[in-house]
């Protein structure tokens, strides 16, 4: 594995906290970003990671709700016609409770074709997007987490000034952490600090 490290990083006001690599920024220093979420990107390899808050989604049943989450991010990118779904399952994070029990998160991994912004179908990239559905029933929240790893930028995308088009670099050979190691330290460390954050959501 990489010599990189991730570390302990605040979100949503240090209310929540989970880690992930330095190399990560907040996107909001940048431009807006909805109270709902928080964004946080590596320009530099064109990686993002997005946390977001969403009111329980209580007619998704839980077994199946991160592939739902997956194909509904696909639609809203447009991409609902091209996701190739690689992978579902379940983990149990043992750091965070709800209720009882330990909180469970459901995972999902697709390969999809998205272009950025407002760019148009002829300027997409192909992408892998690693999903995880945390269901805080207690707090009436479905936490998803969602990591975008690029596979191959298109010349015409505007990925391409940051990065260069073609197949992407690995990560091993950039010396980061993969990108589906990323996800699993942020979901692995996902925690709540402040549970009246959910109050106020919805």
């Amino acid at each position: 594995m990489a010599g990189e490290s991730s570390t302990r990083r605040p979100l949503f006001g240090g209310a929540i906290s989970t880690a992930f690599p330095a190399r990560f920024q907040d996107v909001s220093n940048i431009r807006e970003v909805p109270d709902h979420q928080e964004v946080v990107v590596d320009p530099a390899r064109d990686e993002s990671l997005i946390f977001e808050l969403l009111d329980l989604k209580g007619e998704v049943e839980d077994g199946g709700s991160a592939l739902w989450f997956l194909r509904d991010v696909a639609n809203e990118q447009d991409a609902g016609d091209n996701l190739v779904v690689e992978h579902s399952g379940t983990v149990e994070l043992a750091g965070l409770r709800s209720g009882e029990a330990p909180a469970v998160a459901g995972t999902a991994i697709g390969k999809l074709a998205v272009s950025k912004g407002r760019q148009g179908r002829e300027a997409q990239n192909i992408v892998r997007l690693y999903l995880a559905n945390i269901r805080l029933k207690n707090a009436a929240t479905d936490v998803v987490i969602t990591a975008y790893e690029p596979l191959l930028i298109n010349p015409l995308s505007e990925s391409a000034q940051a990065v260069a088009a073609g197949p992407a670099v690995p990560a091993e050979q950039a010396g980061c952490l993969p990108m589906s190691e990323v996800f699993r330290l942020a979901v692995m460390n996902f925690d709540v600090h402040d549970w009246n954050l959910f109050n106020g959501s919805g």
